[in-house]
């Protein structure tokens, strides 16, 4: 059943004003467009709301009847329309994040301070998860944003470069290289590495990429996620080859971050949206912070 409310919200304004001319003032309309409103919805209705004579205009026993019900309608609409237009001001509401974990460590905790700062009564929800994963909650509408390793582009899905962002080597002192500013690759050859999972967005992206340079490392070790490498260094159990962004120099007392060059390798972090799908308002409040948010890694 569709609902006339240009036609109930005209009833309830000449029932309030006393009149027509007061409430075509008031609606910002000729008196000729609100009688065509009262027409409509009488018409459609079947009933005669108001009763009309050349001086005054008086409800008629069923407009009587229907006025309470016709306020609510309008009431509830209005409140309706002003709480979508204080989302939209504000920025208000949900918003479901997918990121990769490795995200988790310095960069995306700022990101949500900030946020939450600007929008204290908004509530995130976050899914961590591969680059892949983060890819198909998007895809799904399970996650408004997502933020991944640049990899193949999905045609459904539109990506924006966040920055890049380098490999570099942890080591706990005492070790080889813990006063070097900076090592090859070629000084890997002798050091027990720890890995993560060659399922790993990064870890294939680092494997490509260095064998175009045609230098292979292997590992000693081999863990499934950044923050168990980062714990196996702190131990001192070896070194491993992390994105910059997963380690803060100072957070584990000992361990070194150390630059990695000939050459330097840098995996490109993206936010992810859905082509053509508009985002919430608590969604685009995030994606203008993290598009103007200047990333130290």
């Amino acid at each position: 059943m569709k609902v006339d409310f240009d036609g109930v919200q005209a009833f309830v304004a000449v029932a309030e004003m006393g009149g027509f001319s007061r409430a075509a003032r008031e609606l910002n309309l000729t008196q000729t467009a609100l009688t065509r409103r009262i027409q409509k919805l009488e018409a459609y209705l079947g009933l005669t709301l108001l009763n009309r004579t050349t001086r005054r205009v008086e409800l008629s026993a069923v407009g009587r009847d229907f006025l309470p019900q016709a306020r609510a309608i309008v009431q509830d609409m209005t409140s309706a329309v002003e709480r979508l237009k204080d989302m939209s001001r504000h920025g208000r509401g949900q918003l479901v994040l997918a990121c990769i974990p490795s995200m988790t460590s310095h960069v995306l905790p700022a990101l949500i301070q900030a946020y939450a700062q600007q929008h204290p009564d908004n509530r995130i929800r976050l899914l961590d998860g591969s680059s892949n994963e983060v890819c198909q909650a998007v895809l799904a509408g399970k996650a408004d944003l997502g933020i991944a390793v640049q990899g193949d582009q999905h045609p459904d899905l539109v990506e924006q470069v966040l920055f890049a962002d380098p490999l570099v080597f942890l080591c706990r002192a005492p070790h080889a290289l813990d006063q070097a500013e900076s090592v090859r690759w070629a000084d890997m050859r002798d050091t027990e590495l720890i890995g993560v999972s060659g399922f790993m967005a990064t870890r294939i992206f680092m494997d490509y990429q260095l064998a175009k340079h045609g230098i292979r490392v292997h590992s000693t070790y081999e863990v499934q996620h950044h923050a168990t490498a980062i714990n196996l260094v702190a131990a001192g159990v070896g070194g491993a080859i992390l994105p910059s962004s997963t380690f803060k120099e100072g957070d584990r007392p000992g361990v070194r971050k150390i630059a990695l060059t000939h050459p330097t390798v840098r995996r490109k972090v993206v936010l992810l949206r859905r082509k053509g799908q508009a985002l919430s308002p608590a969604a685009q409040a995030f994606a203008t912070q993290i598009e103007r948010a200047r990333f130290k890694v």
